[in-house]
């Protein structure tokens, strides 16, 4: 972590600037820095500290340093572990990547791209949801709810008792009608590409300059404050001017300076609006740190340090107004609760007890009261959090209960496989929802599975998060049936299993195709890199699965979580509502011996006669950068005769003196020299790509043009509009772990400067140098912090709702939670 950094609360919110005297919105040019850069925990690290110029207004926040304006959907690994690049927020709070203007590859102009279809997915899924909220809340006429058998019989009792029909002929039974011959099965066509609506219209835009312009905040605000707000945004702007918090990077003492100059005398720090706007932004940053709803004492708590002087009453008004929902839920005792610690109970029965005579069964003795906590969340997240709960309880009823053909086929099956492979075949068999845990090494086990399953007759689809897990994966399952990796193409084996991104998957570019009611046209779903599924996208998955289908989950438990809000493998871990396989294929050689202590909570010397391991030391960031380039432009292809671009360099944050932003700078002047015409980037630059919040590509530069900057990323041609480089493109020399999670290069160097000691978790750890398969080379100028690190901080918490909302909808949760 930068020395920067300032002290966080204990939600990890930096202390604010106060509101007393707000600085003008407009007052802080390109690059300057208003407030604290984002503490370790980053719960309101999303904001940054930067000034609203049009880069660091969409900044993905939270990085170490927290000035710079180019770091929109990259930017995020600020302090560490669990402040995640390009998080979900970024999409509904109008930066570039949520509003019609995606990216489009070069060879379909007229098509959206990947992004923009899982944009619009996205906000299908929330009509879907509210959809379902509303009918739930809606009056339930007699009967509605009943069907087959139940619904006749109840439609001929009211027809018999209204006289309609004699009872003789209702309860008589029609001769069965005919039944018409079966059309040939025929595959449905795959759905076109849903379009991304187009952006706010000019007038809008217009509009909300204007207004911009009187309150001294920059016009270059003006297209994300109208997608954020929408129709009326120049209105709702000078009615309620702290709603220009709802866009990304703003922050609150900057909006302070937004209303004063719109409203003058009439702009009070304790004005309600002012309060309740300030209670969302904080909900939103800590969804940028990945939780879904935060506890409602933290939340008071920082709104008083953001000069906010009655927060219980902020808290209700925004309540009431519907800008937040609260929930009370009740916390567990019993072990798999996540290392909450619930307040102590009242001690009111065990005083009833005593004066029932001291024995407890008086007969008014009244139940203890469980503990409960109340939570405050933004709507968003709490109906995907819901909606996945109710999808994932589907999913474990809905599997028949008589065995099939194919189940007996892959019982077989598992009669003939080994070990951990054989208990994840059998444990699929006989659940629709199963949990596999294991390192690189055990994706050859999901590999048997996904084979057995397809020679079984199960339609498959295995999806990964990354373009390389799905390369690797393919090579897995390529190996099990032994047949070339082509080979597995739908296009030469329609009954093959799928192999894909969930990008792909959510946007219908790849994958099975979807029936006549949206649903994947699968039996089985193999989701890979299950520990970065965040809830958003979790619930779009599952939501999409068919009644009877086979759901397994796949990952490394302690690798970084998602970029979004949740923490959805961990949860399922913790619940225990399915069987859970732990492989035991080990990662194989010293890197993996190494890694596989740190997930442990052990640092150990690991024997490394091939210098596959090695620890360079630094005394400090200067050093540490001069090192790092003489081992990726030298020592490394020495040694292991590997190219320099085939070394990932891997580093805590985006600033500081040994972040990405100054690695870059280095590694690009020694490997790829030049004037940077295009925004900085030359033909030929490594470079990080993301076309989404929460998701990087490695690529390089080709060339640039009117037309735009032309990349190459997994050998697809990419085009990024001039207005979205800065946005969406940095150098890739060096990443932060975040970005480099799901994919790995054939030698990794994880630099660790001393300003990195605060940032460091078991899990960043395990991560990074995780992502070297010959090589591994360790930059090392933290001495004691990082076997601390390892030790005794295993991740940083994520307050979730998950656990308790599968409890409700799953109450054999605790009978059906066994290891498989």
């Amino acid at each position: 972590m930068s020395t920067e950094s300032a002290a966080t609360d204990e939600t990890g919110t930096p202390p604010p600037n106060p509101p007393a005297d707000p600085a003008p919105a407009g007052a802080s040019g390109a690059g300057a820095e208003a407030g604290g850069a984002g503490g370790s925990d980053a719960v309101e690290g999303a904001a940054g500290a930067g000034a609203l110029s049009a880069g660091e207004a969409s900044d993905r926040p939270g990085s170490q340093d927290s000035g710079d304006a180019g770091d929109a959907g990259n930017s995020g690994d600020a302090s560490g572990a669990e402040d995640p690049e390009g998080a979900g927020s970024a999409a509904a709070s109008g930066s570039g990547d949520g509003n019609g203007d995606s990216d489009s590859d070069s060879d379909s102009d007229a098509q959206p791209s990947e992004a923009e279809a899982e944009l619009a997915a996205q906000r299908e899924l929330r009509e879907r949801i509210e959809r379902r909220k509303a009918e739930r809340d809606a009056p339930i006429e007699s009967g509605a709810k009943l069907s087959g058998t139940a619904a006749d019989l109840l439609a001929a009792v009211r027809a018999v008792e209204s006289g309609e029909k004699p009872a003789r002929t209702v309860f008589e039974p029609e001769p069965a009608p005919r039944r018409p011959a079966p059309e040939p099965a025929r595959r449905p066509e795959r759905p076109a590409p849903v379009s991304a609506p187009a952006g706010p219209a000019a007038e809008t835009v217009d509009a909300v300059r204007a207004v911009l312009a009187e309150g001294g905040a920059p016009a270059a605000l003006a297209e994300q404050a109208a997608t954020a707000l929408g129709d009326g945004a120049e209105g709702v702007l000078r009615e309620d001017p702290w709603q220009l918090l709802r866009v990304t990077g703003v922050r609150p003492e900057q909006a302070d300076g937004f209303a004063r100059a719109l409203l003058g005398d009439a702009c009070r720090p304790d004005d309600e609006r002012r309060s309740r706007a300030v209670a969302v932004w904080l909900l939103e940053q800590a969804a940028v740190a990945g939780h879904t709803a935060l506890d409602a004492p933290a939340l008071e708590s920082t709104l008083g340090r953001y000069g906010v002087a009655d927060a219980d009453a902020a808290v209700q008004s925004a309540i009431a107004e519907g800008d937040l929902l609260v929930f009370q839920d009740a916390l567990e005792t019993a072990p798999g609760t996540q290392g909450q610690q619930p307040p102590a109970p009242s001690p009111a029965p065990a005083a009833e007890a005593e004066s029932d005579g001291g024995d407890g069964h008086g007969e008014e003795q009244a139940e203890p009261e469980r503990p409960v906590r109340v939570l405050v969340g933004l709507e968003r997240y709490a109906l995907a959090e819901e909606s996945l709960a109710d999808g994932l309880a589907r999913v474990l009823n809905s599997l028949p209960k008589e065995e099939s053909p194919q189940q007996s086929a892959l019982l077989a099956a598992a009669g003939s496989a080994r070990g951990s492979t054989a208990e994840l075949i059998r444990a699929v068999a006989g659940s629709s929802l199963v949990l596999h845990t294991g390192g690189e090494a055990a994706r050859a086990e999901p590999a048997a599975l996904v084979a057995a399953a397809a020679a079984a007759g199960l339609r498959v689809c295995a999806a990964s998060h990354t373009p390389y897990g799905k390369r690797t994966f393919g090579r897995a399952l390529a190996a099990q049936s032994g047949r070339p990796e082509a080979d597995t193409a739908e296009e030469h084996a329609p009954a093959r299993p799928a192999v894909v991104t969930v990008a792909e998957l959510l946007s219908g570019a790849e994958g099975p195709g979807r029936d006549a009611e949206g649903a994947f046209e699968v039996d089985l779903l193999v989701l890979l890199d299950a520990p970065q599924l965040d809830v958003e996208g979790a619930a779009m998955l599952v939501e999409s699965l068919p009644d009877g289908a086979r759901l397994l989950l796949s990952g490394d438990p302690g690798a970084l979580w998602s970029a979004g809000p949740g923490r959805v493998f961990a949860d399922l871990l913790a619940a225990r509502v399915c069987p859970v396989v732990v492989s035991r294929v080990p990662d194989e050689g010293p890197i993996g011996e190494l890694v596989s202590g740190v997930g442990i909570g052990e640092l150990n010397q690991v024997a490394a006669p091939g210098k596959e391991v090695v620890i360079v030391p630094v005394r400090d960031a200067g050093e540490a950068v001069h090192r790092t380039v003489q081992l990726v432009a030298e020592s490394v292809p020495r040694a292991f005769g590997l190219a320099a671009d085939a070394t990932q360099v891997i580093t805590v944050g985006h600033g500081g003196a040994a972040g990405t932003r100054a690695l870059n700078a280095a590694l690009k002047e020694r490997l790829n020299p030049g004037p940077g015409r295009f925004g900085g980037f030359d033909p030929g630059d490594r470079i990080a790509y993301a076309p989404a919040p929460g998701r990087t590509v490695v690529g390089r530069v080709v060339r640039a043009d009117a037309e735009g900057l032309h990349l190459e990323c997994e050998g697809r041609p990419v085009v990024v509009r001039k207005e979205r480089v800065e946005q969406a493109v940095r150098h890739g020399w060096a990443l932060t772990a975040h970005q480099a999670v799901g994919q790995r290069w054939p030698a990794a160097v994880v630099v660790l400067p001393g300003d990195a000691a605060q940032g460091l978790t078991r899990a960043w750890v395990y991560t990074a140098f995780g992502r070297g398969e010959r090589h591994l080379s360790v930059v090392h100028g933290v001495e004691q912090a990082l076997p601390r690190a390892v030790a005794e901080r295993p991740a940083k918490p994520r307050t979730t709702r998950l656990q308790t909302l599968l409890r409700t909808q799953v109450p054999s949760a605790e009978s059906a939670g066994r290891d498989a």
